[in-house]
């Protein structure tokens, strides 16, 4: 208890809170507030109210106040986002200090050293803390973007700026208008829940584009002068040659954006025609903490992979395109099975997610670390659990294959569409259709989907010859319930958020006679179905009907 702020040490001695909540739901706050309703079921209002009881401090309400009435020489991003802490109003020597946590008495002091003034605090409702805070820093809203707001950046030499910033960039040079609009972009995609960011130069124009729940919109469209500044910014970020600009490069980011929680970005750059394309994705730790319960298995499908994971020995295979939620899948099993008397072992290129107790390698094929190579090192450290990030060639399937059969939990990724093809493949790899039958357990085809928003989201009626049509008799589905989406402020689109498109297929002794005798993925799928594994499409159907999603996201996603 002696780590926790005084806030946090409040709420356990009454009895609100839990260590042990504390260390399940700390990945998914980033602040101490957000924390404690997490794990207690208080809204933020009735928190803010606790606090004025419990610690005397004058409540404020957020919910009209104008940010544009803030005292803009003190506004400074990086001491805000810190310590999630707004000034609101200064009179004479006082400064006015809107605050979630009226106990954090360092970030309180670190504001009266900065602005030298002395700090009165107020109790608001963290929402609209945070609400408040993005408005202000709202990157393609809030900061326009034309040559004159860079002339004081247009003077100085690239190369120079990057000798002068540490990647963490804590030398405060927020004056800078290039970093300061890099900055509020990362955060605004943090914030919108991208998953991708896309800098693009072209002939007359440059775009930033995020990914969001699958689908790429147009942020911003900052002057084309401007864009090898805005690419050496980001390859100073990421620790990369800038003065590169032939060949791809690969780096990464770490943003720290509370006190508890960081992202990283993964970074690729690109040379084109124009310029460096630039995509950065974000790798958020805190996915793998979400549980298989909000993926969106079927229960029929969450049982057999629980069970899949139960066994001592055998291979899991995940498959689906890029983006598809493979990593996250795979690792929320790792995360179900990260026990202390387990060794657990992974190689991945790139390693994605960090995770506590599992022994994560990068692999580096200049240095010889190939999937195959690590593997063969995994096998001789006393491993229970390997997975492979990739299967790649005939030797990593191989090996892997060698080790589900000889006492060891094996997991993997493939790129196919289904799960009938993934045997296919592994059998077009040279695998013999025996290892395959024997070694392979379970195997996970999926695709993500947007969820329909619940605050917009509209009934669609369908004919009855239209439903047969797209499946739903065929899949026994006859009761539906159909949404489509419409669009509201609360949503991109009409969709916020995604979830799982799964057919999870056991190898059964049937199937296992049907890879034995040289069966295509054709006669596999129809094994499948007679078994009752459902397929994607069936899947599919049953989310729509469900109106967790729409058919048109279903269709966009699945085929017939």
């Amino acid at each position: 208890m002696e780590h926790h702020s005084p806030l946090l040490r409040k709420f356990i001695t009454l009895g609100r809170v839990t260590a042990e909540q504390l260390k399940l739901k700390q990945a998914e706050a980033q602040s101490t507030a957000e924390l404690i309703c997490l794990c207690s079921g208080m809204t933020s209002q009735e928190l803010a109210e606790q606090c004025l009881d419990l610690f005397r401090v004058p409540m404020f309400d957020l919910s009209d106040f104008d940010v544009e009435q803030l005292p803009k020489e003190l506004i400074k991003e990086k001491l805000i986002r810190q310590h999630h802490l707004l000034p609101l109003v200064k009179k004479g020597r006082k400064l006015y200090i809107a605050t979630s946590d009226p106990t954090d008495y360092g970030a309180f002091e670190n504001f009266e050293f900065s602005t030298g003034l002395q700090c009165e605090v107020v109790v608001v409702d963290y929402k609209l803390l945070e609400q408040k805070i993005d408005q202000l820093f709202d990157a393609t809203g809030g900061l326009s973007m034309s040559e004159d707001d860079f002339k004081e950046f247009s003077g100085m030499d690239v190369e120079e700026t990057q000798q002068q910033q540490d990647t963490n960039d804590e030398k405060d040079k927020d004056d800078a208008p290039i970093i300061v609009y890099i900055n509020k972009i990362l955060m605004d995609a943090i914030k919108k829940g991208a998953s991708d960011l896309h800098f693009e130069p072209y002939e007359h124009k440059y775009r930033i584009r995020f990914r969001i729940d699958g689908m790429l919109h147009e942020m911003a469209s900052p002057p084309t002068s401007l864009a090898t500044r805005l690419s050496a910014r980001i390859k100073v970020m990421s620790r990369l040659d800038i003065a590169e600009k032939r060949k791809p490069q690969d780096g990464r980011i770490k943003l720290k954006i509370s006190d508890r929680k960081s992202i990283d970005f993964r970074v690729s750059t690109l040379p084109t025609l124009w310029g460096e394309k630039i995509v950065m994705r974000i790798l958020d730790s805190s996915s793998a903490m979400l549980g298989i319960d909000v993926l969106g298995y079927e229960p029929e499908q969450k049982a057999l992979y629980m069970d899949a994971l139960a066994q001592p020995q055998g291979m899991i295979l995940v498959t689906g395109p890029t983006g598809s939620g493979k990593t996250v899948s795979l690792y929320t099993g790792l995360n179900i099975l990260n026990k202390p008397e387990r060794n657990i072992s992974t190689a991945e290129d790139p390693v994605e997610i960090n995770l506590e107790g599992i022994n994560q390698v990068q692999i580096n094929p200049k240095a010889e670390m190939t999937f195959a190579n690590a593997l063969k090192a995994f096998l001789r450290q006393d491993p229970d659990v390997v997975m492979v990030g990739e299967i790649r060639d005939l030797e990593t399937a191989e090996i892997s294959i060698k080790a589900a059969q000889t006492g060891h939990l094996v997991m993997s990724t493939l790129h196919t569409n289904s799960a009938p093809e993934t045997l296919t493949r592994l059998l077009n790899m040279g695998v013999p259709a025996y290892n395959v039958a024997s070694s392979i357990s379970l195997i996970i085809a999926q695709r993500l989907a947007r969820r329909l928003c619940p605050k917009c989201k509209t009934p669609e009626t369908l004919p009855e010859e239209e439903l047969n049509r797209q499946g739903f008799i065929k899949a026994g589905i006859s009761e539906v319930t159909l949404y489509k989406a419409n669009g509201c402020e609360h949503c991109t689109e009409g969709y916020k958020g995604r979830v799982g498109v799964y057919e999870v297929v056991k190898i059964t002794p049937e199937i296992a006679q049907v890879i034995m005798e040289g069966g295509n993925s054709i006669q596999i799928a129809e094994m499948a179905v007679k078994a009752g594994f459902a397929n994607l499409r069936i899947s599919g159907l049953k989310k729509a009907a469900a109106g967790v999603t729409s058919l048109a996201e279903i269709n966009r996603v699945t085929s017939y």
